[in-house]
């Protein structure tokens, strides 16, 4: 039975780490996590905010995730947009989820990622 997803994985071209650090802990406020030594001789980093674990692992042939992507729920759906906007990425928003405010952006080596926050219902 599953229970939880444990991380979402995407893909980084080698060399980006110091783009990843900076766009998922600078940007996004994520904190790194330590990768144990066999894996992280393989290049790459992880990030973890509260329950959410992003790992970002290289890849040779790197292509951007561009239809794929995490869906990450935030509060302050604002303010997080005027953030990202403010560091240079790109805000698209979207309306087409009932329930919900949305948008789309993209990490610095051009992954998609989607930010939502659920409308506050009715009592």
């Amino acid at each position: 039975m599953l229970i939880a997803v444990d991380h979402v994985q995407l893909a980084a071209p080698p060399g980006s780490e110091e783009r990843l650090r900076a766009y998922y802990a600078g940007v996004l406020g994520m904190t790194e996590i330590p990768k144990p030594p066999v894996l992280a001789a393989r290049g790459g980093c992880w990030f973890r905010s509260g329950t959410v674990i992003l790992h970002l692992g290289i890849e040779e042939d790197f292509r951007p995730a561009r239809k794929a992507h995490p869906g990450l729920r935030v509060t302050g759906i604002d303010a997080y947009a005027e953030r990202l906007r403010d560091c240079g990425a790109p805000v698209t928003w979207d309306d087409a989820l009932p329930g919900h405010r949305r948008f789309y952006s993209e990490d610095p080596v051009g992954n998609r990622l989607e930010f939502l926050e659920p409308l506050a219902t009715a009592p």
